[in-house]
């Protein structure tokens, strides 16, 4: 089974779960990080419990805000771990897409596929109205 964690530097990753359940509905098997929200409570406290409801059989999928990042850093150690993927730098679209992959799909190959097509999600709206414009200008 896949299941997936959002790890994030403070409340990003509660954010980004209030997104996904209005844009998809409430997904399971999802579990958040958020770090540093209570300085008493370190970020492989709070993996902990996650970790233990991951078993032999299960994928999980890590994502990230920042590579580079201290919760990035940490998870990396998970990584190592057979069929856990760790993504760094997400977006809605690429949590959106590999949430609704068909689960015969290798992780991999979904993991490769959402990068690719959340990049091209990311536009600086205001040339692409611009191009446009002068589109429609040349065609008048």
């Amino acid at each position: 089974m896949r299941k997936f964690l959002i790890a994030t530097h403070g409340a990003f990753a509660q954010g980004v779960r209030s997104s996904l359940d209005v844009i998809i509905g409430e997904t399971e098997n999802l579990f958040l990080i958020g770090a540093y929200l209570d300085q008493n409570i370190s970020v492989e406290d709070e993996l902990m419990p996650v970790l233990d409801q991951i078993t032999d059989d299960d994928e999980l999928i890590i994502f990230t805000d920042l590579l580079g990042g201290s919760v990035n850093n940490i998870m990396i150690r998970e990584a190592l771990r057979p069929n856990v993927h760790l993504v760094s730098g997400f977006n809605l679209p690429l949590l959106i897409e590999i949430i609704l992959a068909d689960a015969d799909t290798p992780v991999d190959e979904v993991i490769a596929s959402a990068i690719i097509n959340a990049k091209e999600q990311m536009a600086y709206v205001n040339k692409l109205i611009e191009i446009q414009q002068q589109h429609d200008f040349d065609n008048d």
